[in-house]
């Protein structure tokens, strides 16, 4: 099926901004078809460093050489080679409390991996200390330390940031973003502080409503072999365990300490609220088994058609990488990840296509690049070494992100979404564009979730550039009110980060293919704009592009 966007009523400026975009026919078919190529089981769930891997840079490279896309990498190639690592951890955990052993059990209790890349790290009798969620945040006039020292402690701590509510009980929109995750409340964040803070070992308490996935995503993702961008110092300055509890083995363990879990976490919303020692002492052993793992991004270039302007570039990005398979499991092994990611290598693709098949007048002045990235999966590994490590093209150069994480499978929607809404001046952009299409353009439904922390945008925006992450939307034309919810809560509960995540016989693409449009009008109008998108004041992100182009 094709899809092109007509309105039928556009008037003023709406009316001349369309008449200058580009009107590309997009394929639902062809999204459709590349979404069951690469989420096939010949592709087996598409891991870093497996069969899959190469299955999926070959067809990759194949697809974008029929589109007559120049290699994107500047050495002549489409690959830029990622050096990782893969570490499979098996870890230990017990607590003890007045001379008995309270064991945890792995997978069904806690999850323990290591990122130090090292056989076997550990540490016995380390004392534990609850700290609240963990944060340390000057801005909001918030720590969770106060100044208590946990070098070489095992620190336990909350998911996401602190609910702090105003009087009348609604979330204060002047903490930690009021309904919105902040960084503060990723995990990756609760890392880094408690390593920056000296401590053996960190264990978050997992719980299911506030994370937006049940434990079983963190044991299909965590418990399995993870990855590392190979260090020269072999990350030894991170937490020797990056842990989770489940809420049962938390509760147990503030219960056997003679504490009450509930109450310890509603003291925790509280800016006032003071590290509390359980009287308990973990003893934890991580056995790490390391391979080296030669990943690669695929990465191609539609020159710019202005010769002034095509030094400067747009970035699309969407991963190629899944989950792989399981040989634990019994049945179905393979994680085959139809929408995440398949579908958004799928779109980038189709969005490629439409690109080179623009007449020439009508191409970009500035280049696009197309980068699918590895190990996204293993967090944001591809994304994270492009733009802190090797950018192919000078991120001073670089205009925009544009991400692609999941597509719109199920139909058209009157509505779109942005991740992340209001960063920068993107978001105008991509207003615009959608009222273009008769499309209105609504915050992300639930921004407590933190997505924008959670895909390749958030890379590109953690060293200064301009990142974009919309979504479909959720009102789609002409069915009932609840649809997107159903949905979505379905899929969340039964496909996400599971086998069960292949292609449905419902699924048309064709809800993907008025979105590839108008992904495609947003990148265009970025890549002849007169000036380049900016974050907007108050942004966390604007001080280091400010600083990046300072240089």
């Amino acid at each position: 099926m094709k899809f092109k966007l007509l309105s039928a009523v556009l008037l003023g400026a709406v009316a001349s901004a369309l008449a200058a975009d580009p009107q590309p026919v997009i394929s639902a078919a062809n999204i459709l078809t590349h979404t069951k190529i690469l989420s096939s089981d010949e592709f087996e769930g598409r891991a870093p460093g497996s069969a899959g891997e190469e299955k999926t840079v070959a067809y990759l490279v194949t697809e974008l050489k029929k589109l007559g896309l120049q290699p994107g990498n500047p050495d002549g190639t489409y690959i830029q080679n990622v050096p990782l690592v893969g570490i499979s951890s098996t870890p230990t955990l017990s607590f003890t409390l007045d001379g008995r052993t309270l064991s945890m059990e792995n997978i069904n209790d806690f999850v323990g991996p290591s990122s130090r890349l090292v056989p076997q790290v550990g540490a016995k009798d380390t004392e534990v200390v609850f700290v609240g969620y963990g944060i340390v945040a000057p801005e909001f006039g918030w720590d969770d330390y106060k100044g208590v020292d946990v070098k070489g402690k095992t620190v336990v701590m909350l998911i996401n940031d602190p609910p702090v509510t105003t009087a009348d009980g609604a979330l204060d929109p002047k903490m930690f973003g009021g309904k919105a995750m902040t960084y503060y409340g990723r995990w990756t964040y609760k890392y880094e502080i408690a390593a920056a803070k000296g401590a053996a070992a960190c264990l978050i308490v997992h719980e299911t409503a506030p994370a937006a996935y049940p434990f079983a995503v963190i044991t299909g993702s965590r418990a399995r072999e993870n990855f590392e961008i190979s260090a020269p110092d072999l990350n030894a300055g991170n937490v020797a365990m990056e842990g989770w509890l489940t809420l049962d083995a938390a509760r147990r363990l503030f219960t056997a300490s003679g504490k009450d879990y509930d109450r310890a976490k509603a003291a925790a919303v509280r800016p006032d609220f003071q590290p509390v020692a359980l009287g308990a002492k973990a003893t934890f052993n991580v056995a790490n088994i390391l391979r080296p793992v030669a990943s690669k991004n695929v990465v191609a270039l539609l020159p710019g058609t202005d010769p002034k302007l095509r030094g400067e570039y747009v970035i699309y990005t969407a991963h190629w990488d899944h989950l792989g398979r399981d040989n634990r499991l019994t049945g179905d092994q393979i994680f085959n990840g139809a929408l995440d990611n398949a579908s958004g290598v799928a779109q980038v693709l189709e969005l490629a296509r439409a690109f080179t098949e623009l007449p020439v007048d009508q191409r970009p002045k500035r280049s696009l690049v197309f980068l699918f990235v590895t190990a996204e999966e293993k967090g944001l590994l591809g994304s994270r070494y492009y733009a802190a490590q090797d950018p192919l093209y000078p991120l001073t150069k670089t205009l925009a992100n544009i991400n692609i994480d999941g597509s719109n499978m199920f139909g058209p929607t009157s509505d779109m979404a942005t991740i992340g809404f209001g960063a920068s001046t993107i978001d105008d952009i991509g207003i615009a564009v959608a009222a273009a299409q008769g499309r209105e353009m609504k915050p992300e439904a639930r921004p407590e979730n933190g997505s924008y922390y959670r895909s390749d945008h958030f890379e590109f925006a953690k060293v200064g550039v301009p990142s974009y992450y919309p979504k479909n939307g959720r009102t789609f034309i002409g069915q009932p009110d609840d649809f997107a919810d159903k949905n979505i809560n379905d899929y969340i509960a039964n496909r996400y980060h599971k086998v069960t995540d292949e292609v449905q016989p419902d699924w048309t693409f064709e809800g993907a293919a008025q979105d590839t449009v108008f992904l495609l009008q947003v990148g265009w109008r970025i890549a002849n704009g007169d000036t380049w998108p900016e974050w907007k004041p108050g942004n966390e992100f604007k001080a280091r592009r400010d600083a990046m182009m300072k240089k």
